[in-house]
């Protein structure tokens, strides 16, 4: 997989090691983000093992172009439907600093990694889903192309309590 994705305003590349750790570093600063306490994470471990991208997840930098300030990050995993590899498919996820919100990054990004995704695996589908009030989650996922398929009920858990989901897909065409 190569792991630099141009955009008009934005890119999308591998983390370098300071990138790993400007990440590590980054303040919760929306509640949709907030897991409260997580078991230890060592990214840095894991950089120097993967580079933070493997067959079956990954996380990339989110960057402006011109000025190569980093905005924040988006990653992938792979969840399965049933208990053959062709149900198989990718999920992503974003998060960006609060000065890059509401700038339409966050729909470039994703529009972006859903190309990459789908041109670098052999994936039917690329799912996402989001907090049920997290309405400029679901504008930009909708702007990218993805279509909302249905409610999943007290799902995540996220500051003490249990909230419902909206979960997107784009299917390759």
């Amino acid at each position: 997989m190569r792991h630099e994705i141009e955009g008009d305003v934005i890119r999308l590349r591998a983390m370098e090691l300071a990138d790993v750790q400007w990440y590590d570093n980054l303040p919760i600063t929306s509640e949709y983000d907030d897991f409260g306490q997580q078991p230890p994470y060592n990214s840095v471990d894991r950089w120097r093992a993967d580079k933070l991208v493997t067959a079956d997840n990954g996380l990339l930098l989110v960057e402006q172009s011109a000025t190569r300030v980093r905005l924040g990050s988006v990653g992938w995993r792979t969840v399965t439907w049933g208990p053959s590899w062709l149900s198989r498919c990718i999920e992503i996820g974003i998060s960006l600093i609060p000065s890059a919100r509401g700038r339409g990054l966050g729909t470039q990004a994703q529009w972006l990694l859903v190309r990459y995704l789908f041109a670098e695996t052999n994936v039917q589908r690329i799912q996402a889903v989001t907090d049920v009030s997290n309405l400029a989650e679901q504008r930009a996922l909708e702007k990218a192309g993805f279509v909302a398929e249905g409610i999943l009920r007290s799902a995540q858990h996220r500051r003490g309590a249990y909230h419902d989901l909206i979960i997107y897909a784009v299917i390759r065409d």
